[in-house]
């Protein structure tokens, strides 16, 4: 067996596919995929933005919506929900056989509404209602503004990924609108689940960008080390959240856990491991979402050990560190929040601008 096929079974973590594209699914590369190991999906505007613009496989579709009137943003949905109802049915037996642990596929709402708590809300529950598969996650960011939504879509029994969580204090919130849509619920809760996504490279990358100005021995000696120790911080607070009375009260209704899903897991920097976020965050009740080039990487030479909750002690240490340079996490996750909002943002509008632009090439011709 593969480290990809052993991880699961071996240390309860579940591999997922950070990635969506036509042309895998119509060839069968997705299903492969699921036979190799992974067990979910995951999308975003990114995603989609370079699987549409870069390929010819969406055009029919496109223009036949254009066709019957809709407008270019309308259309591009459709191209959406086409891929994800796909992707479902794919993963559809990973969720049966796991008892509706994995076999998720997720899309999110439109990133331009992050700042906006109904508008949220609204547009959570219309993609919501246009599936009908029980292994969907509606994606919600985690922003001050999402909260709200995210608890509300819990309460109303819909399936939520919670999305670019940077800082221990966001994630602290997004876990009790989790467990408060979850308290507003009556009746069995097994049918509820959601994951957190917390993202991990962005921080390094911006963490050691800070530390390279500083440049000194102190400072260089830290580079690598802040978002393995913030994740096994954000996992720490998971297993110290998701027991005793309030906790077990819901798990006797038949609630889950609200998995953490390590997220931005493949290394920028080159001088880093290429598993180097799929080795030392490895443990029980997480999910890796993987671009299919570290997928192929950890299949090739991951190592398959219960690392997540190593050392705590010393991820504290790290970020003490980092503040004694003044470094400050708080600083640097409200930072990344920003940018990750803005950066799904322009990914979706850059991709609406180059349908609007591929419609008037294919007008112009016709």
């Amino acid at each position: 067996m593969t480290p990809l096929q052993r991880v699961f079974p071996e240390q309860g973590q579940s591999a997922w596919l950070d990635n969506i594209r036509r042309d895998w699914i119509l060839d069968g590369r997705l299903q492969a995929w699921v036979d190799r190991g992974v067990r979910g999906l995951t999308s975003n505007p990114s995603i989609f933005e370079k699987a549409i613009k870069g390929s010819g496989d969406y055009d029919q579709q496109f223009f036949a919506c254009v066709d019957q009137g809709q407008s270019v943003e309308e259309a591009y949905w459709e191209l959406v929900i086409r891929d994800i109802t796909d992707a479902l049915a794919i993963l559809l037996p990973v969720y049966r056989s796991s008892n509706g642990l994995d076999g998720f596929a997720s899309v999110e709402v439109d990133p331009g509404l992050a700042r906006r708590t109904d508008a949220t809300l609204n547009a959570a529950r219309q993609l919501a209602e246009r599936f009908d598969a029980p292994n969907l996650y509606i994606k919600i960011p985690a922003t001050k503004e999402g909260l709200g939504p995210i608890e509300d879509m819990i309460a109303e029994k819909r399936s939520v990924n919670v999305t670019l969580i940077f800082s221990l204090e966001r994630y602290a919130e997004v876990i009790e609108a989790y467990l408060r849509g979850l308290e507003r619920t009556d009746g069995d809760l097994s049918g509820i689940s959601s994951v957190a996504s917390f993202f991990i490279s962005r921080v390094d990358n911006e963490v050691d960008r800070r530390l390279d100005e500083l440049g000194t021995p102190e400072a260089l000696a830290l580079r690598g080390n802040a978002a393995v120790a913030n994740a096994r911080l954000a996992y720490a607070l998971f297993t110290e959240t998701f027991s005793g009375p309030r906790w077990e009260a819901l798990q006797a209704r038949g609630a889950r856990v609200q998995r953490p899903l390590w997220a931005s897991t493949s290394t920028k920097n080159p001088s880093y491991p290429d598993t180097l976020y799929v080795d030392e965050l490895i443990g029980p009740n997480t999910v890796n979402t993987l671009p299919d080039a570290t997928l192929e990487a950890f299949e090739d030479h991951g190592t398959v050990s219960r690392t997540i909750d190593q050392n705590v002690d010393g991820a504290r240490s790290v970020l003490e560190d980092l503040a004694a340079l003044g470094i400050h996490m708080a600083d640097v996750t409200a930072q990344l929040e920003a940018e990750g909002v803005a950066a799904f943002e322009q990914s979706f509008g850059g991709l609406l601008e180059a349908l609007t632009e591929k419609l008037a090439a294919h007008q112009q011709s016709s």
